[in-house]
């Protein structure tokens, strides 16, 4: 055949999400895509409510209005946000316009499966760098960094694992990396980790680093698919030139804004989580379930090993539970467990404790 992908296409392992039916329950309890259990904002229901009298005109190709909210609430400069079809549309930006043939990005090998597959579709070659002890290695990114680098994807903090290394890692990452290279701080979960503005500071401070932000986890915005980017204004100006004009529609623009707006509900979100994150984390280890500490909003449930984690799965989807099974990102003996509503987590430790034998 004459016709041809790209090369590197071929090489893309289809990414898989969380899964949301199981055969038999018509409700199931869905922990595995780290969702807001308390759903979105009732502001941001209101306004995609409003919006849809505007489903006939083109939205803003500019996104200011929500730009301007976004830098309200978080203290930033509009001028340096880009908005996108979820912070994805953002990290593939920035592999489209500065990855390509004989470049390579460097992903930590428990980051976001989309890293490689972002690589891949730009023609690049994705570099995997070790964790140490589920956290990620500074050293070993440095070590990796060639004169082929472009792109450092980071996601802090991690997924699935739930560690975050300090700030003062991640500035000493970005000043030790050449010149040529970009720091992406992919920060999908920054809102439930307590006193982390997700690199803003760094990104104001230096020209090599941009962060990345969602609307998806603590908005519950996940269905609208809506994200934002933060860089030095020369980024930002560069990947606005291939973001599309009518990238977001009125009804995304009009319910992230009421969202972000919403400051007491995103705290009662983050709230809610800090204390039945821990509240799960210390009934699993009550189990002899290993788990580190999360700052995120879920959790990773290590197992004895992948029989014993595959024998839990079966279990909670006979109860009518879904968790994450995550032996794509390295943990075969794990599982991710969204941290869900009180009664959402209550029942997946008396099921998991059932199948433990330890009810």
């Amino acid at each position: 055949m004459s016709i041809t992908p790209q090369p590197g296409i071929m090489d893309i392992a289809l990414y898989v999400g969380g899964q949301s039916k199981l055969e038999g329950h018509s409700s199931p309890l869905k922990l595995s895509s780290n969702e807001n259990p308390y759903g979105p904002s009732r502001h941001a229901v209101a306004a995609l409510e409003g919006s849809a009298a505007t489903l006939h005109l083109y939205p803003p190709t500019d996104h200011a209005d929500l730009r301007a909210a976004i830098a309200e609430i978080h203290g930033l400069d509009a001028e340096r946000i880009i908005c996108g079809a979820g912070s994805d549309e953002v990290l593939q930006f920035l592999a489209q316009c500065y990855a390509g043939p004989g470049d390579e990005v460097i992903h930590t090998e428990h980051g976001f499966a989309m890293y490689p597959i972002l690589a891949r579709a730009a023609g690049a070659t994705p570099v995997e760098v070790r964790e140490r002890d589920r956290v990620v290695d500074t050293d070993a990114i440095l070590a990796a960094c060639t004169e082929r680098t472009r792109l450092i994807y980071l996601t802090n903090p991690g997924n699935p694992t739930g560690t975050m290394i300090p700030v003062e890692a991640v500035a000493r990452l970005a000043d030790a990396i050449p010149d040529h290279v970009i720091l992406v701080l992919d920060g999908a979960y920054v809102e439930f980790a307590e006193g982390y503005d997700g690199g803003a500071k760094l990104v104001e401070s230096r020209n090599n680093v941009v962060m990345t932000r969602t609307f998806s986890k603590i908005h519950g915005l996940g269905g609208l698919r809506i994200g934002w980017g933060y860089g030095p204004r020369e980024i930002i100006d560069v990947l606005n030139r291939v973001r599309q004009p009518f990238n977001l529609s009125n009804s995304q623009l009009a319910a992230a804004e009421a969202a972000i707006r919403d400051t007491g509900f995103t705290e009662h979100c983050r709230s809610e989580n800090a204390r039945l994150r821990v509240w799960l984390r210390d009934k699993l280890l009550d189990l002899g379930i290993a788990c580190d500490e999360s700052q995120a909003n879920y959790v990773l449930a290590r197992f004895a090993d992948e029989e014993e984690a595959a024998g839990c799965d079966a279990a909670l989807r006979a109860e009518g539970i879904l968790v994450r099974r995550v032996g794509g990102y390295g943990f075969p003996e794990a599982l991710r467990i969204t941290v869900g509503d009180e009664a959402g987590c209550a029942r997946v430790i008396d099921a998991i404790a059932r199948f433990k034998g330890a009810a």
